[in-house]
């Protein structure tokens, strides 16, 4: 997935909120990503990598790239269980391994150096298998504190942004 094109000058900070959804487990690790995208002066720059561990955090991922120069992350342990996602397809209330679950909305901050025109990009890599599926949720994004306009998604995106809600409210729930 590609946000919308964004302008930034040098000192705003970007953030924006992602979760983390697997239903494989430490079993067969999946990996998902973050880049910010210099769409002035062309290049990338991977703001983090994650991966499916069984105890953790899950950012950076065992023998990935760690977090960007000046990249914050807050703590991105999985609860464990099987995740009930309908973004996640008949993996859905699955768990593969231990390991499977969701690491909750994390916040991800950066401070942008360069004033440009930039895009941000967000990607999943199912590991290994084609039996449990593994889903990556973004919300929240701002530029100095402006909305990102909305990142978006393919068509079959818009069940994640669907199922997203029904997380959100299930989590509630527990806590209540």
């Amino acid at each position: 997935m590609t946000s919308n094109t964004f302008a930034a000058a040098a000192g705003d900070v970007l953030q924006f909120f992602f979760n983390f959804v697997t239903s494989d487990g430490a079993g067969f690790s999946d990996y998902d990503w973050a880049e910010l995208n210099n769409l002035t002066s062309p290049s990338s720059f991977l703001l983090f990598s994650a991966q499916t561990i069984l105890v953790g955090d899950t950012v950076p991922g065992f023998g990935l790239p760690g977090l960007g120069a000046g990249v914050t992350v807050g703590a991105t342990a999985i609860i464990s269980g099987a995740p009930v996602w309908s973004a996640l397809g008949d993996s859905s209330g699955r768990c593969f391994a231990l390991g499977c679950g969701y690491t909750d909305w994390v916040s991800a901050t950066y401070t942008i150096v360069t004033a440009g025109n930039y895009s941000l990009g967000f990607g999943v890599t199912n590991f290994g298998d084609q039996f449990y599926d593994t889903g990556l949720a973004v919300a929240g994004a701002n530029i100095g504190g402006a909305p990102i306009s909305p990142i978006p998604l393919p068509a079959a995106g818009w069940l994640l942004v669907a199922a997203l809600g029904s997380l959100g409210v299930m989590h509630r729930r527990r806590q209540s």
